[in-house]
């Protein structure tokens, strides 16, 4: 026997939620081919089928499957449906960097919520909205190599319109007792005050965010919260109370059997104790990434911890073994086409080579792998005399631009789906990052129930996906050449809509009554009448980036305090090797 519309779809919801999305996809179509004529079943039908090919990252089939549930809301006259609807398109056009469409669509949810005084669906108007204008600013900073609070007045506009969204989204999830929704809240509102530069407005927002994560037991939550508490001391030059929190993020980590957030952790570690300038601690702590990033395959973070080993031998004056890694950070950027990566190495092996008083035509000394059985065994080298760090120049950070995963990400809707606050600290896309991926601290809002979906007028879970597909911007060029009333797609289009005398007067009664609403599509054909070139505008030129890597703020934080410091250690290489020459003869020095 056949089975029915319902029962297919039924399926497919129970595959989604047990994380298969493909077969739940699949299941769906089946649903869409049978057909039915219950609007209502139809219209959760498409929502849940738009989410799971948001989850498959296959957005022009999100997009398609959104676009029927809105045309299908309006034409019933379901106004909550048709403002979920407009929700789930903006989550869609905002992760792929639609942002101006995004923000209408998000409006639009926002509008017709407090309209018909749904204080849910206005609270997630209210989040998604800062979560467009968040991903925003941070998009459009990516061509600022600056600190967080030294932005461009667009960005910062933008950025405390994500803040003022988050603020009124907390004011009512409050008022709701939504202990969950306000820790999502408190950590977005962190991450847009880290951006903005006010990090001790963003340490206290992570600290509300930390304890509802542990009030919750939800360690993901309290990993990035801590990861995020560890940034924004960084910028107050509290580094010591940094490190406590990197701690606090690799033990979790652990706990969570993730590596490569494990590997950040490190990395972040190994950092930080550089700027405490305990150079040993440091060298321990890149091994580990070294490592992690080694046993993943990640040749970005693998060159990243030998540059970092490179730098911390060179501040211990272990000249040799510095250049073993100075090598090989060369020998990766090669590799993986780190343009920037290639001439920083470059030129701290030839500084290097000269320290050890090699010419052209002499070995390279000291390379056979000197830091063979660090991994087993956790060794340190030891502290040799001589020349410092303010020997070489070589704690040179190559500029990294952002690129989205996570964005995400990291990141930003909904927790990690986000990847602009994604696989990487995104969680410190203090963000990007979430999305980073970021970040950026995302909104998990479960898909509901088939049944109840169907009962209530349908709850559109409102999902966050990551990076752009060439074919949803196909699609975004034949729908700008479509006129209005072709955006409005007739209702007999419908697929998987049987027509029948009982519903055909249900569609033309109630579709008459919801006609108009012209603002709302002139507005989109506004934000769409940019040139398609513009909107496949690529990201700025960046280096390759591995999952063992932290976010890119964190590390331009790192450059820009270690650089504070260079510019006074800055010398020449003869001046220094007199200075320690001078070191040795004085009375009394050791």
């Amino acid at each position: 026997m056949e089975a029915s519309c319902l029962e297919l779809a039924l399926e497919g919801e129970r595959l989604c939620k047990a994380g298969d999305f493909k077969a739940g996809a699949a299941f769906f179509e089946a649903a869409v081919q049978v057909g039915t004529e219950d609007l209502k079943t139809l219209s959760a039908i498409y929502s849940q089928l738009g989410n799971a090919y948001f989850y498959l990252k296959e957005y022009s089939k999100a997009l398609e499957y959104h676009k029927h549930d809105l045309t299908l809301a309006r034409t019933i006259g379901d106004r909550i449906g048709e403002a979920k609807a407009s929700g789930n398109l903006g989550n869609t056009l905002k992760i792929l960097g639609q942002f101006d469409e995004a923000v209408v669509c998000c409006q639009r949810h926002l509008d017709i919520s407090q309209e018909q005084g749904d204080k849910i669906g206005e609270a997630r108007a209210l989040y998604n909205i800062g979560n467009v204008y968040h991903a925003k600013g941070k998009h459009l900073s990516w061509n600022v190599a600056q600190d967080p609070g030294y932005l461009p007045q667009e960005v910062k506009e933008t950025l405390q319109k994500a803040s003022e969204y988050y603020e009124r989204n907390l004011s009512l999830v409050k008022e709701l007792g939504d202990r969950a929704a306000q820790g999502r809240a408190y950590g977005n509102l962190g991450n847009t005050q880290y951006l903005l530069g006010n990090f001790s407005e963003a340490i206290a927002f992570h600290k509300e965010r930390l304890a509802i994560a542990k009030e919750f037991g939800d360690k993901a939550a309290e990993r990035r919260a801590y990861s995020n508490l560890g940034n924004a001391h960084i910028f107050l030059g509290r580094f010591d109370i940094s490190a406590e929190y990197y701690k606090k993020t690799l033990q979790l980590s652990r706990q969570l059997k993730d590596q490569a957030v494990e590997a950040q952790a490190c990395y972040s570690l190994g950092n930080t104790y550089t700027l405490l300038q305990d150079y040993e601690k440091a060298i321990e702590y890149h091994l580990k990434h070294l490592v992690i990033a080694q046993e993943l395959g990640d040749r970005v973070g693998e060159g990243r911890a030998c540059w970092s080993l490179g730098n911390a031998y060179v501040s211990l004056g272990s000249h040799e073994q510095a250049l073993h890694f100075a090598r090989k950070h060369l020998e990766i950027s090669q590799e993986i086409g780190d343009r920037t990566g290639e001439l920083t190495a470059q030129v701290n092996v030839a500084q290097l080579r000269a320290a050890l008083g090699l010419g052209p035509g002499d070995e390279d000394v000291g390379m056979a792998c000197p830091y063979s059985g660090y991994e087993a065994q956790g060794a340190r080298p030891k502290r040799v005399q001589g020349n410092s760090m303010d020997s070489l120049d070589l704690l040179k950070f190559p500029s990294e631009k952002k690129i989205n995963r996570t964005p995400s990400d990291e990141e930003c809707f909904f927790d990690l789906l986000s990847k602009f606050q994604s696989n990487r600290m995104d969680d410190q896309r203090c963000p990007l990052e979430e999305c980073p991926s970021e970040a950026a601290e995302a909104a998990a809002t479960p898909v509901p129930a088939l049944e109840e979906r169907i009962r209530k007028h349908g709850a559109h879970s409102s999902l966050m996906a990551s990076p752009q597909t060439e074919e949803f911007f196909d699609l975004i060029a034949s729908s700008q050449s479509r006129r209005l009333d072709d955006q409005r797609a007739n209702v007999g289009n419908l697929p998987g809509l049987r027509i029948t005398h009982n519903n055909l007067g249900h569609l033309c009664m109630e579709g008459d009554a919801q006609e108009p609403g012209d603002e709302f599509f002139n507005m989109l054909m506004k934000c769409q009448s940019s040139r398609i070139d513009d909107q496949r505008c690529a990201p700025p030129d960046s280096i390759p980036r591995g999952p063992t890597m932290p976010d890119e703020d964190f590390f331009s934080l790192i450059q820009r305090v270690q650089a504070k410091r260079m510019d006074e250690q800055r010398v020449d290489l003869a001046s220094a090797q007199e200075e320690a020459e001078e070191e040795q003869q004085r009375p009394g020095s050791s």
